[in-house]
């Protein structure tokens, strides 16, 4: 009988996961007033089946929670947009612009224009990962320094790859939209999402040290062949930033808890945690004239593929979300928000049809294209079925 009631959407999944399309898979759909689907397929690890509690490493999945405490910051007027980074963090002012290389030297200018909150929320900030950009992988090997995975303080200080407001570029903007939250707050970051964010919002097994909840955490697998094989990537332990990045634990039911807050307009079950103005902000572009999402090709394979969301369609970013401008056909509708971790966490608000999703695993490369046709098909599988 399970067998007849499974959905489209549940099919994708349990059929990708058969055919070593991904090691395993956790999603969940809702709306604004509770959730509709909840599935899982495979072993989050050895000898245990994925389930709804099942812990995952979000990664990037964390930058729309920074924003979210920015935008909370915003909204009691300790923040702007318009805030400049420097005013708040002197130091940004040190970092320089990467503009070429004498051999293995670095050709490095100061920056022409002055970075804001609004540039860093948007990904426009000019500060980028080594994963999608050849100089900044450069750099950092050839100038020895840390990786923003380090948890290091000096991690956080790349050289730019372009001047803030100009481009469009992914990388280490929303660790340092954290430590701006920190500096107008003066709470640690990890405290204020605690304080204003999970515990309001009922996420309780959203974390930044997933002390206690190791016997739930899925195992991260790389692509090898045909299959997948363990490999070791989390975010650094008791690090001395942390980076709002990356530096999350969730699972599928907190993760769609955040997400159904965004459909309500700001609220959950009755509690508040953004104005309808703040909402704007969340939902609506905030690119600079003229700018827009460029694809990412990567110069790391094992941990990416090239990353090109919506292929044809523009896409904006709000202060917390990627943003497509049209619809696509057959999934989500024009100016729905999304983005995704590098282990292939993956989620989508679609607010002109008030539905969100999450569809989760632990596994590299990001956006391999057999993770893509998955994703792909389960988006489509959902929307047939409404």
């Amino acid at each position: 009988a399970r067998e007849e009631r499974m959905t489209e959407a549940e099919r994708v999944l349990r059929d990708a996961v058969a055919e070593g399309k991904l090691p395993f898979a956790v999603a969940m759909t809702g709306t604004s007033q509770g959730t509709t689907l909840s599935t899982a397929a495979g072993e989050a690890a050895e000898g245990r089946a994925a389930a709804e509690d099942t812990v995952f490493r979000i990664f990037s999945m964390s930058k729309a929670i920074g924003s979210l405490a920015a935008l909370i910051l915003i909204d009691r007027g300790t923040l702007s947009p318009e805030t400049p980074v420097a005013e708040l963090l002197p130091e940004w002012n040190d970092l320089q612009v990467l503009d070429g290389w004498d051999g293995d030297t670095p050709r490095l200018r100061p920056q022409r224009t002055a970075a804001t909150l609004r540039h860093l929320a948007t990904h426009t900030a000019g500060i980028e990962y080594e994963f999608w950009n050849a100089d900044v992988a450069k750099y950092l090997q050839t100038q020895n320094h840390p990786p923003a995975l380090s948890g290091l303080k000096a991690a956080l200080n790349y050289p730019l790859t372009s001047d803030p407001g100009t481009r469009w570029s992914y990388g280490l903007a929303l660790d340092w939209l954290g430590r701006m939250v920190e500096a107008a707050d003066g709470r640690r970051i990890d405290a204020f999402c605690r304080d204003e964010i999970f515990a309001p919002l009922g996420m309780h097994d959203t974390v930044f040290e997933p002390d206690g909840l190791t016997d739930r955490l899925a195992e991260v697998k790389m692509r090898k062949g045909d299959g997948f094989r363990p490999t070791r990537l989390s975010p650094p332990a008791r690090p001395a930033v942390y980076g709002m990045g990356h530096a999350l634990y969730s699972t599928a039911p907190d993760y769609l808890r955040f997400l159904r807050m965004v459909l309500n307009g700001g609220e959950l079950d009755g509690t508040r945690i953004l104005t309808p103005q703040a909402m704007e902000l969340m939902m609506q572009d905030q690119m600079p004239d003229g700018v827009s999402f460029e694809k990412m090709t990567t110069v790391a394979p094992p941990v990416s593929a090239d990353v090109d969301m919506f292929p044809g369609t523009r896409a904006g970013h709000s202060l917390a979300f990627l943003r497509n401008d049209a619809d696509i056909p057959g999934k989500r509708s024009a100016g729905s928000l999304g983005w995704a971790g590098v282990c292939n966490t993956h989620y989508w608000i679609d607010p002109a049809r008030d539905l969100a999703a999450v569809l989760m695993t632990q596994s590299l490369p990001f956006m391999e294209p057999p993770m893509v046709e998955t994703y792909d098909a389960f988006e489509r599988a959902v929307y047939a079925g409404i």
